[in-house]
């Protein structure tokens, strides 16, 4: 009878500590997804500033160009479109 009962408390603590250790893997699974996501958030938000950055300079640098360039005699770019 005594034997028994140590299986099955030696059975029961083996499923606790199987459980224990699935939960703490699960744990670390769900940190490092979260921690992942995180780092790809920033680095879409770090790309997009960037790509926003690049998109003013060449407006910027379009503009003056177009500025330095005009002589006076026609209408600015803008007024010199071809209506479609």
């Amino acid at each position: 009878m005594a034997y028994r009962q140590l299986f099955l408390v030696s059975c029961l603590l083996a499923v606790v500590f199987l459980s224990t250790e699935n939960r703490q893997k699960l744990q670390a699974d769900e940190l490092r997804r979260e921690y992942h996501e995180e780092q790809r958030n920033e680095f879409e938000n770090f790309v997009e500033e960037q790509t926003d950055e690049q998109e003013e300079r060449s407006r910027e640098a379009i503009e003056q160009w177009r500025q330095w360039h005009y002589d006076g005699l026609y209408p600015s770019y803008l007024y010199n479109r071809h209506q479609i």
